[in-house]
Order: structure tokens, then C-alpha cells, then sequence
């Protein structure tokens, strides 16, 4: 079997079919690229051929982009001199692509050859964007669902198979630039727009008007190949193009902070590549692309937010039960939460009761999603119908009769262990026997919630990030009477609902705010040792944290640190730290609870709108004349939640390394150009990272004590991912 095939019609157009048997898209693999290139190869040769059409055998889509596994084995097949190997791979994919962009053309004058159309059924992302480019003209059907784009950058790459050089000069630097440095994606009509696409047309025309312009003799050599081209917008030496570089170097380290390799190697290989002829500029673009492959940051972040998280999505540690969509959901309470719960179930299709004690409340919460699908409209992501659609899915009621018929109910009320237990009794006495019950907390206990359900079996923690239709992460948590049916059923509605589920075994704060947390404290214990509040913030953002820990603390709100607070101490006894303690309870009593009343770590506007650290801050804790090094604060941070992720997997709480690595950077933006906490450990090598838990204990203390299973493995010279592979048994050897 072949991914790509070819057959030649009467007209003597020859249409090269790409569909990878047993995928619902097509993604390139190495033997996908020699396919093609014989396939182009038999074209270019067969005189009766006139011209040439690369389409997809897949109704909605062209392609998804490229098996990124075949990095990793175009780097093992170069031996000791993987970097070789990678630039060997990409310069022959290179040359495959020229191919076609020449079509057998005179290299002098550039006359003959023969036309070759890309004609897109739909999606069109990565490399299925890469291959249109070469193409002499670009045919999309009109599908408004399908995506046109190269979002290589989401993942720690860049476009490297041509798609960056091609793309800056066929549109310029600046008009390029939202597609290549941030991924943007556009369904057809607007890529059209943007000067991507040539052409959207009917779905049922798309081969017909490929091959009507195939056969009319257009001109098919690209400007770049002409002489006297000029890049649009200007080049790098040019005035306009000179300012257009300087805006592009400085919107990219304002956003990287310098911590992501691939969005610096991009804007290199563009700047340097628009100063030299075409072939020359593929060759850098191809060691630029080399570069950052053989960066440990690329290859962390493809591994966990391309293959981890694909893994997890498809549910990688789903227990072997039947399956178990959800078809009707209760969700308990109607804040902000079970609000947010209710619209993310709507939208996927769930019928969603949802209960509060008061029908205003409950409206309110309803009226969550009416908010949420008229921004859509507004956006033109959404239609009236759609909203009505949504919106007929929501029963928004103070009835708990209502919940009969549900197969899960969502609990999100009040953060209380008596209030939980109340409303767990009621709704159990109501709903059926084979309905699962999970309660939405962040800190408390599963096990101990479950003592008040008469199923404990089928008893689970949901635990949502807020704002719930934002964030991707959803935490479950198995309680040690759960059942794999009620671990199934959860899996299977996260991933209704389009979110990316890990699961974890019952323990406080479980695994996500367990690692949270000593990052909000060590910021607060640095504040109080007399480290200046800008430096911790920045240090922070320096490293790749989205918001350093004092900002973190506004966002989550300071009442809630103290709450926390309290019922932790109360339940850990003289076990419990409370250094950190007096400087959150002293905010609380000054008012000051965050961005939510205006007043925090930072000062805000009338409208809500964070300005700048509070004075109050150095006027209670001066900062010392001499402030430690930065790499200090960042180590101090960082090594303050990965620490607390060895010790989660050494314990059981977590049983996946994958898990905890995607779990980390959707679920509280755990630098992503690190992979997460595991790769970044295996970033430093587990000999330095235990050293440098040793140092750190010594200055600050037991908290950065270096963990049992750390320390094995360094004295072994193990990785995590070499240790543990695909995640699970922490304890293997």
C-alpha cells in the first residue's frame, strides 16, 4: 500500500491522490515523502501527461501535517551525528518540493514545464499547507470548517520543510508573520484573504477547476525564481523592511521572554534567508530547523503537547470497561463554575440540568452560555440557531426531581465538607443506581466526601480550572473506593467536552494544586526574606511561568490562600508550614483580596486593570541591599513545584509521567518550552538536579530536600522518561 497514487485521465491531467489508509486525515510519513516523489518523478517524465493535480482522498480534509515520530527517526539513523542525519532528511525533502515547484522548467530561462494545482479539500495543516505552497496554484474547496495554516510553533518547531521561506516571499514578512510566529489558522475564505490560498471554490468543483486552469497553459514560474524580484514589503536592508524586522524582533522576545529556541531560529532563518537567492535561503531555513531539533526544549515540547497530549486525549490510561458517553449531566450550583461546567457540556451535545437553590441563580448560570454564544455571534463564530441549539440543551431548575435520568452529576457547590455531604445524600436518593456522582473540589479529600455517597464505588473527583470553557486541563481524581467505571465514565465525558483529562489517586491538593501552591509560598517567602517583588515577578516570566506568584495569587484571589490556609493547618496539625502565612492573612485584614476588589499584590484601575506592584509591599518587608542572582530566584521556584511532582509519583498520587508533564502546562502554565516538569528534570540531568536540591536545602531548607526517587536515579545516571518510559509503576526500577 501507498499513500500517494496516481492516475492520469483522458485530458492527460494526472491526479496524485494522497490518503493514508486506516487515518481519518492524512499525516506524512518517510515513506509518504518517496511515494510522492515517485509519483511526481512518473509526471514530470510521462510526455502525455500536460499537467498535474495533488488532492487528498479524504472528503473534508488535505492533510494534518507530518508524523512527528519521523524526527526521531531521521536523528537515530544518523548514529552519533544526529544533527547530519536531520539536515540529510530535510535537505531531500527540500529537494522534493523543488521538484515540484520547478515541474521540469528550462533553469535558464525558466520555460516549459508543466503545471502543477494542490486542490484542498478542506484542512490543510503543517506540512498539508507546506506541499500546497510548492505547488503553482492553490485550489480550496469551501468548506467553512476547514483550517488553513502552519502551527508548527505550538509545539516547539517551526515551518521547515519550505513552508517559512516560501510563505515570506510570497506575502512578506509582516503579512506572514500572525501565521508563522503565532500559528494562526483561517478557514479558507480568509486565507484566501490573507494571500495563502489562490482560489475557494464549490466542494463538487474542485477538481474540475484545477483542472481547467491545468490545462490552459498558465504561467507557472514563481516570482522568486524570476529576475528582479522583490519581496514584498521589503527586504531586511530595505527602510521599510529594516523597521518591519526590528518590530518582529521585539514582538518576539516581549512574548518569549527568550525561553522558546523556535520562535528566535524562525525570525533568524527569514531574516538571514531574505538577504540570499531562493535555494540558498531553503539551506538556511534547513539548519535553522536543524537547530532547534536538536534543542532538548523542542523535543520536550513536542513530546508533551503533541504525542502526551494526543495520548491523553485518546485516552492512554482508560480502564478496560465498556463505553461510557455521557448522555445527560446535573451539574450542582450555579456559580461560576457549574455555569461554566453547564455551557462546555451544552456545546458538545450533553443534555445539562442544571441546579441551584434559587431560579434566579439558576438563570444566571444559564445565562453564562446565552453570554458566551453571543460573543460567538458577534465573532461570526456562531449563529442565532447555534445559540438556540445550545441554549434548548440547558434545564436550568431549583427541582432536584429534575436529575432523574442522569448518568453523571457534576457537583460544584460551596467548598464545604457539610454542605458536600448534604447535597450528595439528596441527589443519591433521586437519581439511579448506575449514575456517577463527581464533586468539583480543588483541596478536599475525595475518599473523605465519599463517606457520605451510599456508592463510594461510584463516588470521583472532577476537578475544572477556572474559567472552565478556557482552560484545557480537567484533573480526575480517583478516591480509594472509586471504581474503574466511574474513572471511565469521567474520561469519557472530559473528552466530550473536548478537554484533556489526567487522572490521579486521592491525596491533598491531588496533584495540580499540590505543585501550585509552594510556588505561591516561595514567592511569598522571598517577598518576606527581602527580595524585591519585581525581581520574583519577572524572574518568574523569565523563565516561561505566564504569571509570576504574586500575580498568580490576585488572579485566584487572596480570601481563598487564607482559606486554604486555615484548613490545611487544621488538618495537618504541627506538620503544616505556616511561614508564608502572615503575609497573606495581613492582605486579607488590609482588604486587599485581589484583582477581584481592585486591591493585591498589585494595584488596579476603576475598570479592574492591574498597574503596578503595591508600595505596601516594600514599605512592610524593605528589599535587602543585595538581591540574590537571578537564576537563584528561578531555581527557587521552579525546583519548588518539581519537587512536589517527584514526590506526587513516588507516593502514587500520580501514575503517569505523561500525565504530570501535560497536566502541568495546561493546567497551571508550567513553562512550556520546558515539556513540563519530568522533561525539564531530565533537561538538567537527574546528577545536577539533586545536587542542586542539596544546595538549595542547605540555604532554605527541608522543603527542597531532594527526593528518594530522585536521588536513585541520579546515582543510576536515569532519565525520567528513560526510566519510566509511557509513565506508569513509579516504583519499577
Amino acid at each position: 500500500m501507498t499513500d500517494f497514487t496516481m492516475k492520469t485521465d483522458a485530458d492527460g491531467v494526472a491526479i496524485i491522490t494522497w490518503d493514508v489508509i486506516g487515518k481519518s486525515m492524512n499525516v506524512l510519513s518517510l515513506q509518504g515523502w518517496d511515494d510522492l516523489d515517485a509519483c511526481v518523478d512518473k509526471a514530470l517524465a510521462d510526455d502525455t501527461v500536460k499537467g498535474v493535480i495533488i488532492t487528498s482522498g479524504k472528503k473534508d480534509s488535505f492533510a494534518g501535517g507530518m508524523d512527528l515520530n519521523i524526527i526521531a527517526k531521521m536523528k537515530a539513523s544518523a548514529g552519533d551525528n544526529p544533527a547530519k542525519g536531520l539536515m540529510d532528511g530535510l535537505m531531500k525533502s527540500h529537494s522534493i518540493l523543488r521538484k515540484i515547484e520547478r515541474a521540469g522548467m528550462d533553469p535558464k530561462t525558466n520555460k516549459g514545464g508543466k503545471p502543477i494545482a494542490a486542490a484542498l479539500p478542506g484542512t490543510a495543516l503543517g506540512i498539508g499547507l507546506e506541499i500546497p505552497l510548492a505547488c503553482h496554484r492553490i485550489f480550496v474547496a469551501d468548506n467553512p470548517k476547514a483550517k488553513i495554516g502552519l502551527p508548527e510553533i505550538m509545539v516547539g518547531i517551526f515551518p521547515g520543510m519550505g513552508g517559512t521561506t516560501r510563505l515570506v516571499r510570497k506575502m512578506g514578512a509582516m503579512m506572514a508573520s500572525p501565521l508563522l510566529l503565532e500559528g494562526k489558522m483561517n478557514d479558507p475564505k480568509k486565507a484566501m484573504q490573507a494571500g495563502v490560498v489562490d482560489e475557494v471554490v464549490a466542494s463538487d468543483e474542485l477538481l474540475a477547476v484545477a483542472k481547467a486552469w491545468v490545462l490552459s497553459e498558465p504561467k507557472i514560474v514563481k516570482p522568486w525564481d524570476e529576475k528582479g524580484y522583490k519581496m514584498p514589503g521589503g527586504e531586511p536592508y530595505h527602510p521599510a523592511g529594516f523597521m518591519t524586522f526590528v518590530g518582529a524582533s521585539a514582538m518576539v522576545n516581549g512574548k518569549t521572554q527568550g525561553v522558546y529556541p523556535a520562535a528566535k531560529a524562525l525570525l533568524s532563518a527569514v531574516y538571514e534567508g531574505a538577504m540570499v537567492p531562493f535555494d540558498t535561503a531553503l539551506r538556511i531555513e534547513a539548519r535553522w530547523f536543524t537547530n532547534v531539533l536538536m534543542n532538548p526544549s523542542s523535543e520536550a515540547m513536542i513530546r508533551s503537547l503533541f504525542i502526551n497530549k494526543e495520548a491523553l486525549d485518546k485516552g492512554a490510561n482508560r480502564p478496560a470497561v465498556a463505553d461510557q458517553t455521557v448522555k445527560k449531566v446535573g451539574v450542582l450550583g450555579a456559580g461560576m463554575m457549574g455555569a461554566g461546567i453547564s455551557l462546555v457540556s451544552a456545546l458538545a451535545g450533553i443534555e445539562v440540568v442544571l441546579i441551584d437553590r434559587e431560579q434566579a441563580a439558576a438563570d444566571k448560570g444559564k445565562s453564562y452560555t446565552a453570554d458566551y454564544m453571543d460573543k460567538g455571534i458577534a465573532r461570526k463564530k456562531a449563529t442565532a440557531e447555534k445559540k438556540d441549539k445550545v441554549l434548548s440543551m440547558i434545564t436550568a431548575t431549583t427541582d432536584l426531581n429534575a436529575l432523574k435520568g442522569c448518568d453523571l452529576i457534576v457537583e460544584a457547590v460551596f467548598e464545604d465538607v457539610g454542605v458536600k455531604a448534604e447535597i450528595t445524600k439528596k441527589v443519591e436518593a433521586i437519581v439511579g443506581d448506575d449514575c456517577i456522582f463527581a464533586t468539583n473540589t480543588s483541596t478536599l479529600p475525595i475518599t473523605e466526601l465519599a463517606k457520605a455517597s451510599v456508592r463510594p464505588d461510584q463516588f470521583i473527583g472532577i476537578h475544572f480550572f477556572s474559567p472552565v470553557d478556557k482552560m484545557a486541563l480537567v484533573e480526575i481524581i480517583r478516591g480509594k473506593e472509586t471504581g474503574d467505571i466511574a474513572v471511565a465514565k469521567s474520561l469519557d465525558f472530559v473528552r466530550q467536552i473536548r478537554k484533556t483529562p489526567i487522572v490521579v489517586n486521592d491525596e491533598r491538593f491531588f496533584y495540580a494544586n499540590r505543585c501550585i501552591l509552594p510556588y505561591v509560598n516561595e514567592g511569598v517567602r522571598m517577598l518576606q526574606e527581602g527580595v524585591a517583588p519585581a525581581l520574583i515577578e519577572n524572574a518568574a516570566k523569565l523563565v516561561g511561568m505566564p504569571l509570576g506568584p504574586l500575580q498568580l495569587t490576585d488572579e485566584t484571589s487572596i480570601d481563598l490562600g487564607v482559606k486554604i490556609a486555615k484548613a490545611t493547618k487544621a488538618a495537618m496539625g504541627d506538620a503544616y508550614d505556616d511561614t508564608a502565612d502572615e503575609l497573606i492573612f495581613w492582605m486579607a485584614d488590609e482588604g486587599r483580596l485581589g484583582r477581584k476588589t481592585k486591591a493585591g499584590f498589585y494595584d488596579y484601575d476603576e475598570k479592574g486593570k492591574r498597574h503596578y506592584l503595591w508600595s505596601g509591599l516594600t514599605e512592610r518587608y524593605a528589599p535587602a541591599d543585595e538581591q540574590p542572582d537571578l537564576v537563584d530566584v528561578q531555581h527557587r521556584l521552579l525546583f519548588s513545584q518539581v519537587l512536589e511532582a517527584v514526590r506526587a509519583l513516588d507516593e502514587g498520587v500520580l501514575m503517569d509521567i505523561r500525565e504530570g508533564d501535560v497536566g502541568a502546562i495546561l493546567g497551571w502554565g508550567f513553562a512550556p518550552w520546558s515539556g513540563g516538569p519530568f522533561s525539564w528534570l531530565d533537561i538538567l540531568g537527574a546528577p545536577y538536579a539533586a545536587e542542586r536540591c542539596d544546595e538549595l536545602t542547605a540555604i532554605h531548607g527541608e522543603r527542597f530536600a531532594c527526593p528518594a526517587l530522585l536521588r536513585d536515579m541520579a546515582d543510576k545516571g536515569q532519565s525520567f522518561y528513560g526510566r519510566f518510559g509511557s509513565g506508569v509503576d513509579s516504583k519499577a526500577a
